[in-house]
């Protein structure tokens, strides 16, 4: 997919108005004013799918290229109930997603861009990364035991950067029988994923969940704003 395909959206439509205007309200407030309007069966939902998310595995990507590979990896990340995905942007390539494969999934996560590795490597100090490479040490079913991990992906074209390769304390590998020897950084990112996540209880802390139950009752609602601004 070409980044100037229609459809591909910019990191500013990424994080789409409503969000902002959701967040832009302390969430009791918010909660407070929406929920009456919300039917009991989409709270329910919320609360479920919000009580399983995690905030011990996260997502670093490092240069991301591709619109469809950058939107899978949303899609990726939303799926297995990962919070934060991170992405280092270079100043001339930013971050794009194609909007008809992330399909609103952008819309649950919360997404961190940095100029440079060293802005993100700030951030995620604490959390042990691991680098997505084919020569790794790891094998996927390893990463669930590690408490708070980071994965960083590479760039399609150039792989992880030297910056953030050389944070990485861990490398793990997908193994393969085939004749290749690498796969999309798209199906890399749902295998590694489906393995970091498996068996993990959902994790967020209270202050997060009740913001992104905030924000689920105002996706919920066309009118939610004006609720708000009565």
């Amino acid at each position: 997919m070409r980044r100037t395909t229609a459809g591909v959206l910019s990191s500013e439509q990424v994080l789409a108005h409503r969000i902002r205007r959701a967040e832009a309200d302390e969430p009791e407030r918010v909660i407070a004013r929406l929920e009456p309007f919300v039917l009991e069966r989409r709270r329910e939902r919320l609360r479920e799918v919000i009580g399983k998310r995690l905030g011990s595995v996260v997502v670093l990507l490092d240069a991301p290229y591709d619109p469809h590979n950058g939107a899978a990896i949303v899609r990726t990340c939303e799926a297995f109930g990962v919070q934060q995905l991170h992405v280092v942007e270079r100043a001339d390539v930013p971050f794009l997603v194609a909007g008809s494969v992330a399909r609103g999934s952008e819309r649950w996560l919360d997404i961190a861009h940095y100029g440079t590795a060293a802005d993100a490597l700030e951030v995620l100090s604490g959390s042990t990364l691991v680098a997505a490479e084919a020569e790794g040490g790891l094998v996927p079913e390893e990463l669930a035991a590690i408490p708070r991990l980071t994965l960083v992906l590479g760039n399609e074209r150039t792989g992880i950067g030297p910056a953030l390769r050389s944070a990485c304390s861990k490398a793990v590998r997908v193994p393969m029988r085939g004749f290749v020897e690498s796969l999309n950084v798209s199906v890399t990112a749902a295998i590694l994923l489906h393995a970091a996540t498996r068996g993990r209880e959902g994790d967020l802390d209270q202050a997060t969940r009740r913001r992104l139950y905030a924000r689920g009752l105002y996706l919920s609602l066309s009118h939610a704003a004006e609720i708000l601004d009565a």
